[in-house]
């Protein structure tokens, strides 16, 4: 890879249920705490689950009040988090056609779409918002996005369910090393607690419907984890052309060094170790390296039987036993098309400081994994390169590699 090809991330953004910045979430995972907790609202009484994690703070308050209203919620998500990408990269001047929005996400305005249909079934045409249709369309987050900054390179939205985020980060360095921009705001948005959706994954046996604590529920790589907590959130990036970077003196958190995305083409929510395993090993040749240079593994790891064991069965095969391993939705839950950006941070800043955040719950290993999982205490020590996984129903298989600045 020459260095014009090279890929900077200066910014990150994100409001998970750990905290509704970066700073927050990322101190959130070091100290293990979750944030789930039991869904009081009216809404969740009957369901078969209520345990869910919600945003701690009303997105809606963080913006302006006009502007609120015509967002969906992970609209309102999509511009909190890019906003503060886009202030930590310390807001990058960029010629506009240089500049482009990649913003995936599973669901887009799932909650405007059902709750305007609720509104017309009870009143009507007449009574829909005027803003229904920019409000649930998938593509909504990135329109928004690439309005607020001027960018003109292109507003784009991979819809690849829970590997949306991450996608679009591959999306982004794809666009760069293209040279159709210097600069990409890239990243995943998700809001779809509801009681149809909740009601929906958990009939098709995703979701755990245990009992008892609810910051307890979500245990990837556990024995005894029994499916995903669902969340909601957003995780945004600015990428950067390193020579656009490096000449306007920007602060550096690492580099995408190497992304690849493949599909199994074999079931429609099974886990395909072979996709996976492809999946890794085409993105680390990308990067150009080796298996023995990834040192940190920021895993799917959605806590469902089959879905984990399938991930550590791909890991092992593809780079050994010897990475590092961390799990974070066993604090954040599952926040969907959000998770692989989300995911792609945690890895960005355990390389940068050099600690590893535990996988909470995890106190028992499935003895079929045989991956090094940090679980009780963080671990610390030097990684140059981590890996990324982030997998969706359908088959979608996306890998990140990110180095240390």
């Amino acid at each position: 890879m020459s260095d014009l090809a090279e890929v900077l991330v200066t910014g990150l953004g994100a409001i998970t249920p750990l905290g509704a910045d970066t700073a927050t979430t990322w101190e959130g995972m070091l100290a293990g705490r979750s944030g789930a907790g039991l869904v009081e609202e009216e809404w969740a009484a009957g369901l078969p689950v209520r345990v869910a994690a919600g945003l701690p703070v009303d997105p809606a308050s963080l913006l302006d009040r006009v502007e609120a209203r015509k967002l969906d919620r992970c609209e309102q998500l999509a511009m909190i988090g890019s906003r503060e990408a886009w202030r930590d990269a310390g807001a990058p001047e960029v010629a506009p056609e240089r500049l482009a929005v990649v913003i995936g996400t599973g669901t887009g305005g799932v909650l405007t779409t059902l709750g305007q249909d609720d509104t017309f079934e009870k009143s009507g045409a007449r009574r829909l918002s005027p803003f229904a249709v920019p409000m649930l369309m998938p593509n909504g987050p990135a329109a928004w996005v690439s309005m607020e900054l001027g960018a003109q390179a292109g507003a784009r939205t991979p819809v690849s369910a829970c590997a949306s985020g991450a996608e679009a980060i591959a999306m982004g360095l794809d666009l760069i090393r293209a040279g159709r921009a210097d600069v990409v705001v890239a990243g995943g948005t998700e809001a779809c607690l509801h009681p149809f959706t909740i009601a929906a994954f958990a009939q098709m046996k995703a979701l755990s419907t245990e009992d008892g604590d609810p910051q307890a529920v979500s245990r990837p790589f556990d024995a005894d984890r029994s499916g995903f907590v669902m969340g909601e959130g957003a995780g945004l990036l600015v990428l950067e052309r390193a020579e656009f970077a490096r000449a306007r003196g920007a602060r550096v958190y690492g580099s995408v060094a190497g992304a690849a995305v493949t599909s199994s083409a074999d079931h429609i929510t099974a886990s395909d170790v072979a996709g996976q395993v492809r999946a890794v090993e085409s993105a680390l040749a990308d990067a150009r390296l080796s298996p023995r240079d990834i040192g940190v593994v920021h895993a799917h790891a959605t806590s469902t039987p089959s879905g984990d064991l399938a991930e550590a069965q791909a890991v092992a095969k593809a780079l050994g036993t010897h990475p590092v391993v961390t799990a974070t939705k066993s604090m954040t839950g599952h926040m969907l098309g959000a998770s692989g950006a989300v995911g792609a941070i945690a890895a960005l800043l355990a390389l940068r400081d050099g600690t590893v955040p535990a996988t909470r719950n995890l106190d028992r290993l499935d003895p079929e994994i045989t991956l090094d999982v940090v679980a009780a205490h963080n671990r610390t020590g030097s990684w140059e390169a981590a890996l990324a996984n982030s997998f969706g129903f359908g088959g979608h298989n996306v890998s990140l590699v990110l180095k240390r600045a």
